[in-house]
């Protein structure tokens, strides 16, 4: 049977973060990506420029189009902007009795622009944490979510952590790449349990996208049927190898993206 998983979650007009970014990483990863459009962004390498939210009633029709013909074995959620689309998606998700959800908590972009209005923080936490199997939130976006500063080392990272699942979701992966030090170390936490990734710390300019890539990878993993460690230790692999690669990408004139198709290309 062929692994589908569907992405949900803004365009990328550069084609390096958002739905694209997903997209690509399904297909390196050997999975059919379906897609839900929730917000177009006018943005390239430097920035964003705009967004466009697709109106509420549309993204619901894209996902009963979607979820009612394809077998769906894995969903990844990225950016969703505003409470209205947080609603609509909550609902689509039980509707049609979505598992093995993942949820990358699109906040602030790469360079800075907020991607997710203020007021929308607290449908984000009420409507869609307590659906999904992990959540992989960064450091800036596990101190917004839990109203705290940034965590500062490993312990700190875990006690948010632990704030997120009492908010309802089975598995928080709070990622390390906004730390410093040697080692980007990434800390998958469940109610029993903690696994700790770590990679070498790459300098590299070309960071765009990786958030959206992680999480895509750990669906597709899912999507194929592995276990949520089994998948985040292969998903912190690929995006460790897109990273490491991405400088060889000459695209834009800001933050590139990282390299999905390193393997091939």
């Amino acid at each position: 049977m062929t692994a589908i998983a569907v992405a949900i979650g803004g365009s990328d007009s550069s084609g390096g973060a958002g739905i694209q970014a997903d997209l690509k990483t399904f297909a390196a990863l050997g999975v059919y990506g379906a897609s839900v459009i929730t917000a177009l962004t006018a943005q390239n390498t430097q920035g964003v420029r705009a967004i466009h939210d697709v109106p509420a009633d549309f993204v619901r029709a894209q996902i009963d189009a979607v979820f009612s013909d394809l077998n769906i074995t894995a969903v990844k959620v990225g950016m969703l902007s505003r409470a209205a689309t947080i609603e609509v998606v909550s609902q689509g998700l039980v509707a049609h009795r979505a598992t093995d959800i993942v949820l990358d908590p699109v906040i602030v972009a790469t360079s800075g622009d907020r991607l997710l209005v203020p007021d929308a923080v607290e449908a984000l936490r009420r409507l869609i944490l307590p659906r999904v199997l992990v959540v992989t939130p960064n450091l800036p976006e596990a101190a917004l979510l839990t109203g705290t500063s940034i965590a500062r080392n490993e312990q700190e990272m875990e006690v948010q952590a632990r704030e997120l699942l009492a908010l309802g979701t089975r598995n928080v992966l709070i990622k390390g790449g906004h730390g410093s030090g040697d080692e980007s170390l990434d800390l998958l936490i469940g109610h029993s349990d903690v696994v700790r990734l770590s990679a070498k710390r790459i300098a590299a300019s070309n960071l765009h996208g990786t958030g959206c890539t992680l999480s895509s990878a750990i669906a597709a993993g899912l999507a194929k049927g592995l276990d949520l460690k089994v998948a985040a230790r292969e998903a912190k692999a690929y995006i460790t190898t897109a990273i490491a690669a991405a400088d060889k990408l000459k695209i834009g004139h800001g933050h590139g993206p990282v390299h999905h198709f390193q393997q091939w290309w």
